[in-house]
């Protein structure tokens, strides 16, 4: 399982979490899409947006390898913001590669890219 270092841990403060520090022993959590509701709390919200933001931070437009970064996590973003970025396309595999969505990413969540462009 590869660690992305340099990748916050979690959202500071909080006990949202954004990796794993090791590989699950019962195997590989898969990923999957999470619908996300209007009525979520504004910690959610935020922990959503930072996340993004630290994907964006530190891979940009390239396919990076999902490795330590938490399923739990990626699904809420999984399907939409984060896509497979390979055919076939493994969720239960550590070294599957995965990319931002630019286009619905930005249109989710705009505070994460004000000032590019």
């Amino acid at each position: 399982m590869l660690k992305h270092r340099g990748f916050p841990g979690r959202l500071p403060g909080t006990d949202f979490q954004f990796t794993i520090r090791r590989a699950n022993p019962k195997g590989v959590s898969k990923l999957f899409a999470r619908e996300r509701y209007r009525d979520r709390s504004p910690a959610d919200r935020r922990a959503d947006a930072a996340f993004l933001a630290a994907l964006w931070d530190h891979f940009g437009e390239e396919p990076f390898e999902r490795g330590n970064l938490d399923a739990g996590r990626l699904s809420w973003f999984f399907g939409r913001e984060v896509v497979p970025a390979e055919e076939p396309f493994d969720a239960n595999s550590y070294e599957a590669l995965l990319k931002i969505d630019l286009p619905r990413a930005r249109a989710a969540f705009p505070e994460v890219f004000e000032g590019e462009e």
